[in-house]
């Protein structure tokens, strides 16, 4: 691969993290970590009484839900810990960098807490590129309010205000998620003519999203990244994968890529 040349093509990659970054959403992991039975039907309910914004379900549940006034601030660390993150993600922002004459910054918005994020990210996202729900705690180190919730419009005010960090056009935006709460910020993304990705067969998500692409694996959201962003043929892509390690294997193109990468070198 040829040297960068000194102007470089700046782009951003913000992406959401449970169940997008991760297999599992953080307030599941939580849940079987406390012994709370029946979280899903408690997000459920709420959904139904279109009392919380979509996304901000746990936050709400941390400071309202008697089953979870027993979690503390290293409760949620233990669970970001226990988090199962997608093959390969701490490649992904490597990988980003080899694309020549070209830099990414990677952030993570996420409607979840702060410091299950954190801890599930920690040495592969620094905590500075991490954007998610910001909690107090009381004396007795409970969760006793939010100071900010990063779900639906609030994912739109954090990529503004990278964009007016990061010196980016607005084509140069990849935006990567799973569910509802990631709605307004692609509609919004789509408006700047960025990239959107949804990464589920969410039916509410992927009409609004240029691209979708199932994959156990992180590094599966490139795909769509080098086809519509830089304009690069399957042979070009292929290539890339092969030069840093890995193989496309099972590369169904049909209205969703369907992907799974394997590593062709143990070293690498």
């Amino acid at each position: 691969m040829s040297n960068r040349t000194d102007t470089l093509r700046e782009l951003i990659l913000v992406s959401d993290f449970d169940q997008t970054l991760s297999f599992k959403d953080s307030g599941h992991v939580l849940s079987e970590l406390m012994g709370i039975p029946n979280f899903t039907e408690k997000v459920e309910r709420l959904s139904r009484t279109y009392l919380v914004q979509q996304g901000g379900e746990l936050a709400y549940l941390l400071i309202h839900d008697e089953d979870f006034r027993e979690v503390r601030r290293e409760h949620l660390r233990e669970a970001g810990k226990k988090v199962r993150l997608k093959a390969n993600i701490h490649l992904l922002s490597h990988a980003l960098q080899r694309i020549e004459n070209s830099h990414f910054s990677m952030y993570v918005v996420s409607a979840g807490p702060q410091d299950i994020v954190e801890a599930a990210l920690e040495g592969v996202v620094p905590p500075a590129h991490i954007f998610a729900s910001h909690l107090n705690f009381d004396d007795e180190g409970r969760v006793d309010s939010v100071e900010s919730l990063r779900a639906g419009y609030g994912k739109v005010i954090i990529l503004d205000q990278l964009r007016a960090q990061v010196p980016v056009s607005h084509h140069n935006i990849v935006y990567v998620g799973d569910g509802s709460s990631d709605i307004h910020v692609m509609l919004h993304v789509n408006r700047l003519e960025g990239l959107t990705i949804a990464v589920s067969e969410n039916t509410h998500l992927t009409p609004i999203a240029r691209r979708t692409v199932l994959s156990d694996d992180a590094l599966s959201i490139l795909i769509p990244i080098f086809e519509e962003i830089f304009r690069w043929d399957t042979n070009q892509i292929r290539s890339f994968y092969e030069e840093h390690g890995f193989v496309l294997q099972n590369w169904e193109k049909i209205q969703t890529d369907r992907v799974s990468i394997l590593s062709s070198s143990v070293d690498k």
